[in-house]
């Protein structure tokens, strides 16, 4: 299995995060006086992104998303403790790491991504992280796979992305590479998985 890579997504992926990240959203909408409807909040986050719906807000409040974003990003901070992972995370980490998948992240999380791996003792099976601050453009733009494709010589047919969204998917579309994703799809290259204990079962025989 040398030649495979996983390529994951954190939030809803390997991190159970998303109450924090909805508690972090309220307290930031709480600031600004900002109406919050928890899971219109949830639904429009799953879809899009968070850092859609800040655009969208700020664009309706006339308000600076830049900072938005710092009073979210340190609102959520305050949350690591909170973030738990997903069931079978650790494990999938650990078979992938035991058979010689090289992997790495790319999440539109901000560096405090590097904290909470460092917290859950998982940054060790990750070769690079790379996060909304390592300057690419964000999903479902190529960029960041493009990058770590060139720099590693990966074989993009047997590169994954992990996700739980239709952004991840469109990811792995664009970027030309495989897809794992909890969400089924129209991609040739979408492989469905209930749960991440599922993963090893793909490559049985390989």
């Amino acid at each position: 299995m040398q030649k495979i890579a996983f390529i994951w997504d954190l939030d809803g992926t390997l991190l159970d995060s998303y109450e924090a990240i909805l508690s972090g959203i309220e307290e930031t909408f709480a600031q600004f006086s900002i109406p919050y409807d928890k899971e219109q909040v949830r639904e429009f986050i799953l879809k899009f992104s968070v850092q859609d719906l800040l655009e969208k807000v700020a664009e309706e409040r006339k308000l600076d998303v830049a900072v938005l974003n710092q009073v979210r990003a340190q609102s959520l901070a305050e949350k690591n403790a909170q973030v738990v992972l997903m069931p079978g995370a650790c494990e999938v980490l650990a078979w992938g790491d035991q058979v010689g998948i090289q992997q790495f992240v790319y999440t539109h999380k901000g560096d405090n991504a590097f904290t909470i791996l460092r917290d859950l003792g998982l940054e060790s099976y990750f070769t690079e992280i790379l996060t909304s601050q390592s300057g690419f453009v964000r999903k479902p733009s190529p960029e960041a796979a493009t990058y770590l494709l060139d720099k590693y010589q990966l074989n993009s047919e047997k590169t994954y992305y992990i996700g739980d969204r239709t952004l991840d998917v469109e990811f792995a579309q664009n970027s030309g590479i495989q897809s794992i994703n909890f969400l089924e799809s129209s991609y040739g290259g979408n492989h469905r998985i209930q749960g991440l204990a599922d993963i090893p079962y793909i490559f049985e025989g390989e």
